[in-house]
């Protein structure tokens, strides 16, 4: 008997700031895919004490009453790489572990495929770890549109944090599968749908596996 193996086959999804990453994980759950959304893991191992308290220490002021400030903790790590890094050493180590943790439990359940959530995917140097890679985009001007609309941010605050992250067509570029979201949600959905094809995905009927995470962000 062939052994089953350690991990089921990883779907990499990522994406630019605004381009609909998170529509797209929607989609994803609705067709029977386990996501797992790193957003979300970096929130729940934040919750930790002992990570809490590091956090603290690193960054004195953004703990209070043993609740993480996040807003307080971006405004610092996100004006000053170098910052960044010292948060990053202490969060992703415990992300990376967690999302293992995961994966192994839907490949308990005989899962083929997950779908792993990374906003910086390739930033972090995760795509050989990937079987596939699914890359949503969307016009800047567009993208632009969206994170303003709905998070209160100012365009320069947009641009600032899409700035941090490797252009949108260089992720193009190494993407496997580019999925176009300029449109509307019926033809993002053929895109999805024909890129699960190629792969050999076979969508089940709408029965969302277990949820790790929101997925309107």
């Amino acid at each position: 008997m062939t052994p089953r193996p350690s991990h089921p086959r990883r779907l990499g999804l990522t994406g630019s700031i605004g381009a609909g990453k998170s529509t797209v994980a929607g989609l994803l759950r609705a067709r029977g895919l386990t996501v797992l959304d790193a957003d979300a893991v970096a929130r729940e191992v934040t919750h930790d004490p002992a990570v809490l308290a590091e956090i603290g220490a690193a960054f004195p002021g953004v703990v209070r009453g043993g609740v993480l400030d996040r807003a307080a903790l971006a405004g610092v790590a996100f004006a000053d790489p170098a910052r960044l890094a010292v948060l990053n050493a202490i969060t992703h180590p415990r992300v990376r572990q967690r999302m293992l943790a995961l994966e192994q439990a839907a490949a308990a359940r005989g899962e083929g495929w997950i779908v792993q959530d990374v906003p910086l995917l390739f930033e972090g140097g995760l795509e050989a770890q990937m079987d596939a890679v699914l890359v949503v985009d969307a016009p800047l001007a567009l993208r632009l549109s969206r994170v303003t609309a709905r998070s209160g941010l100012s365009a320069e605050e947009v641009l600032a944090r899409d700035a941090r992250q490797m252009p949108a067509d260089e992720k193009r570029k190494r993407a496997t599968f580019v999925l176009d979201n300029s449109g509307d949600l019926a033809e993002l959905e053929r895109q999805v749908d024909a890129a699960l094809r190629t792969l050999g995905i076979q969508p089940s009927a709408f029965s969302p596996q277990q949820e790790e995470s929101p997925s309107n962000r």
